[in-house]
């Protein structure tokens, strides 16, 4: 409950998420262990900073409000720290193929619509398990059930949560193909006339959005 507790535990939680959106990146352009540890501080602190301000922010606040803290810092930190962790794809492209998995190229459009899809998919995957448990618990901290046993508490939070992860996790995950499509219309216009050159019957390309 402490701001230091709090920054300790954002910092682990983010540096975590920092290796999950690393290592289910799309694309295969080589990063550097400089480029990796820019990207690495620039998530990881950048997400820790809104969560505390978010924190900050709702001090006088009801405490049903405060309960929803989390999901916001949540929503918010995975804003930055998908976009900072798979920089290198929004700078170098990711590789885009026909629907027969021959290579066109590399695109930046398609990376900005694969990270835009796994956002989108990590905070529908969160927001059940950090937006139900809070309702549900307010009401119960109001009754003398908890204030008789509240040692409860605590497994009761954890294992809400995690019953809401156990349907959330898989069904925001096939929120979005993982072989995403876009239209080439919608490409860089080099990408484009590359495209209409070799393949002028080809509308529509596809690319591994990552998870």
């Amino acid at each position: 409950r402490t701001t230091p507790a709090g920054g300790f535990w954002q910092w682990v939680n983010q540096s975590f998420n920092a290796i999950v959106n690393y290592t289910n990146r799309s694309g295969d352009a080589p990063i550097t262990p400089r480029q990796l540890g820019t990207a690495y501080v620039s998530a990881t602190g950048g997400a820790v900073v809104t969560a505390l301000g978010l924190k900050s922010l709702t001090k006088h606040l009801p405490a049903i409000i405060g309960r929803y803290v989390p999901f916001a810092a949540v929503a918010a930190a995975n804003c930055i720290n998908i976009p900072l962790m798979r920089q290198r794809e929004l700078k170098a492209g990711i590789p885009i193929t026909d629907e027969n998995g021959n290579r066109l190229g590399e695109s930046t459009a398609a990376a900005q619509k694969a990270i835009f899809q796994v956002v989108v998919s990590r905070i529908g995957m969160a927001a059940p398990a950090m937006a139900i448990p809070p309702v549900i618990m307010n009401a119960l901290e109001k009754r003398a059930f908890l204030k008789r046993y509240p040692y409860l508490n605590a497994p009761l939070q954890v294992g809400l949560v995690g019953l809401c992860l156990v349907f959330a996790t898989p069904l925001c995950c096939a929120l979005f193909p993982q072989k995403s499509s876009m239209q080439v219309s919608r490409l860089e216009p080099d990408i484009q006339a590359r495209i209409r050159e070799a393949a002028p019957q080809l509308h529509t390309v596809y690319f591994n959005k990552g998870l």
